[in-house]
């Protein structure tokens, strides 16, 4: 039987770790609801509202595209770059760095998080702690152990994925149903605010 583990073995504070690979590429999938330039103006603002939520937190932003840098830092979070492409092996190597860092917790989340307020909510006690999307299929923010050897599986299905390889670690994952962090933008329908009815075909 699966038993919640404590969090409260953490050597060093948390971290809030967001993976931005670009501030400009990405979202191709909103289509002609947006414009390049009105897609850019959105991955930026989207971004920034999620390095808010982390209020007092440290922010570790790993990136892809050096233009990230700047406008990072001018936020005042602190970035890494990894050293092999994809979002899986980003976000493991953005860990390990954190760790590196001193810090002994890392609350991953993703930067299209629109009406995010505020991460600390996944500092709950548990040793891992998800908050899916709205459809519970993506994972938009989660919170482990630096120390943990956990083997991300960002991707479609991942909520189930991460819950499966928690499982096999023989932790039982918290689960945090926030409105504000389960909301992510990947597609035009996304573009509405949370609660806002589909207009009539």
């Amino acid at each position: 039987m699966l038993v919640p583990h404590s969090a409260s073995g953490d050597v060093g504070p948390p971290a809030v770790l967001i993976a931005l690979r670009s501030l400009h590429a990405g979202k191709l999938r909103l289509g002609d609801a947006v414009d390049d330039i009105e897609r850019a103006a959105l991955i930026e603002s989207m971004a920034a509202a999620v390095i808010e939520a982390a209020h007092d937190l440290d922010v570790l932003v790993v990136y892809e595209d050096s233009g990230v840098v700047p406008w990072a830092e001018g936020r005042g979070a602190q970035v890494f770059r990894p050293t092999r492409p994809g979002l899986n092996r980003a976000i493991t190597e953005g860990r390990d760095q954190l760790r590196e860092l001193g810090y002994g917790r890392a609350i991953i989340a993703h930067a299209d998080l629109p009406y995010a307020r505020d991460l600390r909510v996944m500092i709950t006690g548990a040793e891992i702690t998800i908050a899916p999307d709205r459809h519970r299929d993506g994972t938009n923010v989660m919170s482990v152990p630096t120390s943990l050897d956990f083997a991300f599986a960002y991707g479609p299905g991942s909520f189930a994925a991460h819950c499966s390889i928690a499982a096999d670690l023989g932790i039982e994952p918290h689960i945090v149903d926030a409105p504000d962090l389960a909301w992510d933008v990947d597609h035009p329908d996304d573009l509405r605010p949370p609660g806002e009815p589909l207009e009539s075909a």
